[in-house]
């Protein structure tokens, strides 16, 4: 039986992984407690950065059902799905890469510096990809998102990095944090759209990539190099089957009626508790490793997902206590305005020269955490603030 009401704790989530997401970004881990940021590549284990970026992934794959889904329900076809999933995975990877490109910017080569640059190509991100109200009319939301397309198609245009002698473009490289996102929504979203709600299909797709991730890990893929500048992050595994694991938990939350939500709880701690003790057999293979995306890594932060999402699952779904994520709701709405937003602001503070993030400069933890903290539940205001004013992007 499919499960017809909005499950109000994928929203929550969402928006508290992106909001953690902000929260670790912004710490000075100089002073920040070691926890509390990611660790490095050959390090054997994790702190808590280490997992937000693979629990965004897993919701983001829990949510792939009920989306699709409800454009079936509303009549769109496959193909025109189809034309949606890839639409949104180019766009993905293309915002991904800009980003990532930011800091190689040549200001001497380019024209402009790298703030100038940055600023103004988040800016016509937000003009192409933004989601304009109906009143807008079509003509003049055509007119402004091809301003923002030409504003970034010049930008790309005079865009160098690298030195005089030696110039440069832009990289692909590992596609920034939305370019995974896009690869893993890209794989997540055409296997529910070719398995559907079938647990048994999705899971034989997750247990390809997850084998794939352990054949990458083992250096025994190296006859894939030639493809992998482009296919990388699929055949290294791990971002898929992260995301598909999510899906498969969104299949398996839509076919418990919500009236029978002990069974779903008691089969997310299993899974959770489950995954979380493979993760750490891996280990003796894998060391624990964010930076090079190993099984066991996966493995733990799937296992933390699955417990962290039903514990959210029981307070709000369950329990109907929400009130407590009032706070979150405008990430969990507009999830890339919330991330996008803020990089806007830092880019123009260091371009003023103003020291306003002056938290930063402490040498007290709790001050840096709590600065930190302030800063990113401020972003959720701004998208709130933004949304109301119809400033929300969409893709």
């Amino acid at each position: 039986m499919t499960n017809p009401v909005r499950i109000s704790s994928i929203d929550i989530m969402r928006g508290l992984t992106l909001l953690l997401m902000l929260f670790v970004n912004d710490l000075n881990m100089k002073v920040a407690p070691a926890w509390m940021g990611h660790t490095k590549a050959d390090f054997d284990g994790m702190g808590l950065a280490d997992w937000v970026f693979p629990g965004f992934l897993f919701i983001v794959g829990m949510a792939i059902p009920f989306a699709l889904s409800n454009r079936l329900k509303k009549g769109d076809h496959e193909g025109r799905i189809s034309l949606h999933i890839v639409t949104r995975t180019l766009s993905l990877l293309i915002i991904g890469v800009l980003m990532l490109n930011t800091g190689r910017v040549n200001p001497d080569l380019t024209g402009m510096s790298k703030d100038v640059w940055a600023l103004m190509m988040y800016v016509a991100v937000f003009f192409a990809w933004n989601d304009y109200p109906e009143k807008t009319g079509r003509n003049l939301k055509t007119i402004l998102q091809l301003i923002g397309v030409l504003a970034l198609a010049v930008l790309a245009i005079r865009f160098r990095s690298g030195q005089p002698d030696d110039p440069g473009w832009m990289i692909t490289g590992w596609w920034g944090i939305l370019g995974l996102i896009g690869w893993g929504y890209l794989i997540g979203a055409f296997t529910w759209l070719l398995c559907r709600d079938s647990v048994l299909k999705i899971l034989l797709v997750t247990l390809f990539f997850f084998l794939l991730n352990m054949l990458s890990g083992l250096h025994l893929l190296g006859f894939l190099d030639p493809v992998k500048p482009v296919l990388g992050i699929l055949l290294e595994g791990n971002v898929p089957f992260i995301v598909l694991t999510g899906v498969t938990a969104g299949v398996m939350l839509r076919q418990h009626p919500s009236a029978d939500s002990r069974r779903i709880i008691i089969l997310f701690t299993v899974i959770g508790a489950l995954s979380i003790t493979l993760g750490f057999i891996l280990r003796n293979w894998f060391i624990i490793s964010k930076i090079h995306a190993t099984p066991s890594w996966g493995m733990i932060c799937n296992g933390i997902s699955f417990l962290v999402f039903i514990l959210i699952y029981w307070l709000a779904d369950v329990k109907n206590k929400t009130g407590w994520a009032t706070f979150v709701k405008p990430a969990g709405r507009h999830s890339l305005t919330t991330y996008l937003a803020p990089d806007i602001l830092y880019h123009a503070i260091w371009m003023s020269g103003i020291p306003i993030l002056i938290y930063k400069q402490s040498s007290d933890p709790l001050i840096v955490i709590a600065g930190s903290l302030v800063w990113a539940l401020l972003m959720a205001g701004l998208t709130a603030l933004l949304a109301r004013i119809n400033i929300r992007l969409k893709l």
